[in-house]
């Protein structure tokens, strides 16, 4: 899990710089309006929609985008027709990735994020060929400055969480459910005034490979570079590059 955690936290970091350039804006604006569409307006029957609604708000977007987003997305007004789209292929050093877009043009999508594959010693795949090597689970972290483990880890446990951890070298509890679960455990740890830093929907590698050097640096910038697409909704990947070596790189 470390790999995942340690790019959670640059993804956290990022997310506040492309809010302001609005970028976090337009992909969270693309799932509200998706996420209605697929489930409806209600957000009490609509987890998607739910979550897409908090992170709307953790970027301090305005109500009225979110308002019309919703609009957009029961056809209430006109907008943009969304595809979503999944890419598999690999990285560096063979690191298994998988790309979640959201698209109006899934011709000029796919050809962007085979180049950019391409670019990054990568290759695009079949659909099916890397993701077997992943499962899908809730995740949760929350940061060791403020709250005592044996709390999280009650609570957490009570509330029927999967797998907990703690690693040395992490600032972050870490805790994983099965998607059927996660919106138990979330609502468990806010009944107990616990603050969660991340919480998201994942998919979690079932093993990892370990990056240094110039394979390391590659693979960081073809993730970003991927995040950095206007269409790609979510990157996963099972790749794993030890605190020591990312502070040299220093990310």
């Amino acid at each position: 899990m470390s790999g995942h955690n340690k790019w959670a936290g640059i993804k956290h970091k990022k997310a506040i710089t492309d809010a302001k350039k609005g970028k976090v804006f337009t992909k969270i604006i693309r799932e509200i309006v998706v996420a209605t569409k697929e489930g409806g307006a209600q957000t009490e029957n609509n987890v998607r929609l739910r979550k897409a609604i908090e992170d709307a708000k953790e970027t301090n977007m305005p109500q009225e985008n979110i308002k019309k987003a919703i609009q957009r997305g029961n056809g209430e007004i006109p907008g943009t027709v969304y595809e979503e789209m999944v890419y598999e292929g690999y990285g560096p050093a063979g690191v298994a990735l998988i790309v979640e877009v959201t698209t109006d043009n899934k011709n000029r999508t796919a050809s962007e994020i085979r180049k950019m594959f391409a670019s990054h010693n990568g290759n695009l795949g079949e659909i099916g060929c890397v993701g077997w090597m992943f499962d899908r689970k809730g995740y949760i972290s929350v940061n060791k400055s403020s709250v005592d483990e044996e709390t999280v880890m009650n609570t957490a446990l009570e509330a029927g969480v999967e797998d907990f951890k703690s690693e040395a070298d992490s600032d972050v509890y870490e805790l994983i459910t099965s998607p059927s679960n996660f919106e138990a455990v979330k609502k468990a740890l806010k009944e107990k005034s616990i603050t969660i830093t991340s919480a998201e929907i994942t998919m979690i590698p079932q093993t990892q490979i370990a990056l240094t050097g110039d394979d390391a640096k590659c693979m960081l910038k073809l993730m970003d570079a991927l995040e950095e697409h206007d269409d790609v909704k979510n990157v996963y990947a099972n790749f794993d590059i030890s605190s020591e070596y990312m502070e040299k790189l220093d990310v």
